[in-house]
């Protein structure tokens, strides 16, 4: 799975590691502010990488929770949607505004081959000081170079290199900085 390469997501070790990170998330979310110590250790468990100093708002979701690695200073505003069968590394100094979807999973474009139930996924690669707004999606495979500003609304289908502010569907780059 994490390689990329098909697997069955009913396989009874994904199962229960789905399921155990659909507990944490559940406890993450009902957790309250003043909670902050708890949150730390559940986000301390879900994730593969976890500095001290990030900041995600509620509701968080994940598939597994073990692929997503974080940079220092991560703040993730409500709603964020992280589906982590492959690799996730997003850089330090990221912010990303409500309801971001960042998705690795894929499925076989051939109907029979998906039908079947087997998946597989890209892994995703964000740099440092990127910023996301509101309701933005990153499909698998993608890298993201440093200083990225993602527009609102933006889907990105393809990888940016460094200093460009992206936006549209499928995002293109709107400018240079």
């Amino acid at each position: 799975m994490i390689a990329g390469e098909l697997y069955c997501p009913a396989d009874e070790t994904l199962v229960n590691e789905r399921l155990l990170a659909r507990r944490l998330c559940h406890d993450y979310n009902v957790s309250t502010e003043d909670q902050s110590s708890e949150r730390e250790a559940i986000l301390s468990r879900l994730l593969g990488t976890k500095p001290a100093n990030i900041h995600i708002e509620p509701l968080f979701r994940c598939d597994y929770g073990y692929n997503i690695h974080l940079g220092d200073n991560f703040y993730s505003n409500f709603d964020l949607v992280i589906l982590d069968v492959c690799e996730v590394r997003i850089g330090k100094n990221c912010m990303m505004g409500p309801r971001v979807s960042i998705c690795t999973a894929d499925h076989p474009r051939d109907a029979r081959i998906r039908n079947s139930g087997v998946e597989f996924g890209k892994a995703i690669n964000i740099g440092d000081n990127v910023w996301m707004g509101a309701h933005v999606v990153v499909n698998p495979g993608i890298t993201l170079g440093n200083n990225v500003v993602v527009g609102a609304g933006a889907v990105v289908t393809k990888s940016f290199g460094d200093n460009v502010v992206i936006g549209g569907v499928p995002a293109k780059i709107l400018k240079r900085v």
